[in-house]
């Protein structure tokens, strides 16, 4: 029997859910800031669209969750129901999934084309340095700053409690929500369904074309799972111009796989509960290798030799490896001495014309980076967290 795309009815259901680019299912506007080539007027409108303030969880009610969902970028009509391709994609999930036909097809003759999200997905021009000082000023400032200081102080508890279970501190708990989406300020107003649709059958040319529209059709699908999971109105789901959703801005199949329930109210909701976020948050991280028992300091600056015999080094996957002593005897030296026994990274971060800083970075660092695949978003994460620390315990 085929399941209905309506929306099931339940006494006290979420309205959505929570990514950047990790490939393990999460897109953040940080990665696409570094990288795309949109012009600054371009961006700081869609950014300013995508801003909607969050909403208090004990105002949702069964008519707010029936209201037709405001967004912005309402897209272009390119009939996609009628596209060879996302034909077959719907004929795939009607026979995998047991979604109803006729459902689909009424439902993807009103998705849209949006450009905006196409042109944010265009890689940076070629040549264009990267600028670790320019990027962190972005996140390391007192706005998000201040507002990280409010968001730790009304959910001590949860990010307590997260601490306790997961072994993850507080501090990388409310950097990573920082650094997204300023504690739910800015989670997202585009409808996910136009977004991923657009990425998974109109992606820009570019040489890993075919395989992000995969990752996107993915997520497409994902997004329909996790719809009719919670009994969602699919064209109800808002989320950033890559279809992120939430505080924490997961990517659906994220959700579907990473997302808890902390609040304990028997629904996930990673828009709404600022609990359900910060314990999604530590278990993807966990997931995705976060130890406990490692040390707290996760970045140790160093300085490299002329020899350049450390250039090996670089670019070697987003894993701890190494050993320190053959970093050192290809001339990185430490400026405080880590934990022996453990394996690092050597990571770079460029300054465009200036002096490029290098670090050793371990486990718990290359952890981060699987919430978005940047060594950039990774110590930003780590600084904004250490700021907002510091903040508090004067």
């Amino acid at each position: 029997m085929r399941r209905s795309l309506l929306p099931i009815k339940y006494p006290a259901l979420s309205l959505l859910l929570a990514l950047p680019l990790c490939l393990s299912g999460v897109h953040t506007a940080a990665h696409a800031a570094e990288n795309s080539n949109i012009s600054a007027a371009d961006r700081a409108r869609a950014v300013r669209a995508a801003k909607t303030p969050p909403v208090k969880k004990t105002a949702l009610n069964a008519a707010a969750r029936k209201a037709p969902a405001k967004f912005d970028f309402e897209g272009e009509f390119v009939d996609y129901a009628n596209w060879k391709e996302v034909r077959a994609f719907l004929d795939e999930m009607s026979a995998k999934h047991g979604f109803d036909r006729a459902e689909l097809d009424t439902l993807f003759g009103k998705v849209r084309y949006v450009d905006t999200t196409v042109q944010l997905m265009k890689p940076a021009p070629p040549g264009k340095p990267k600028n670790w000082q320019a990027y962190s000023a972005r996140f390391i400032e007192p706005v998000r700053i201040n507002a990280g200081v409010k968001f730790w102080d009304e959910n001590a508890e949860a990010l307590a409690r997260a601490e306790r279970e997961y072994g993850v501190p507080a501090e990388i708990i409310v950097g990573i929500i920082g650094v997204e989406t300023v504690y739910g300020r800015n989670t997202g107003r585009f409808r996910v369904l136009d977004a991923l649709t657009t990425l998974a059958f109109s992606y820009p040319e570019s040489p890993t074309r075919a395989a992000r529209m995969e990752f996107f059709k993915g997520e497409l699908e994902n997004a329909l799972l996790f719809a009719r999971k919670d009994g969602i109105d699919p064209l109800t789901l808002l989320g950033s111009y890559a279809g992120a959703i939430g505080l924490p801005q997961f990517m659906p199949s994220s959700i579907m796989k990473y997302a808890v329930d902390f609040d304990g109210d028997s629904h996930i909701d990673l828009r709404n509960s600022t609990a359900d976020a910060i314990g999604s948050v530590a278990h993807f991280l966990v997931e995705h290798g976060w130890r406990r028992d490692d040390p707290a300091i996760s970045v140790y600056p160093v300085t490299v030799s002329a020899s350049r015999a450390w250039e090996k080094f670089i670019g070697q996957g987003l894993q701890a490896k190494y050993r320190l002593d053959e970093l050192q005897a290809a001339g990185v030296s430490v400026v405080d001495t880590p934990p022996p026994n453990m394996l690092f990274g050597l990571i770079d971060l460029q300054n465009g014309s200036e002096a490029t800083e290098y670090s050793l970075a371990t486990n718990n660092f290359f952890a981060i980076t699987q919430y978005n695949r940047s060594y950039f978003y990774a110590m930003s994460v780590i600084d904004l967290g250490k700021a907002i620390s510091q903040v508090r315990a004067r």
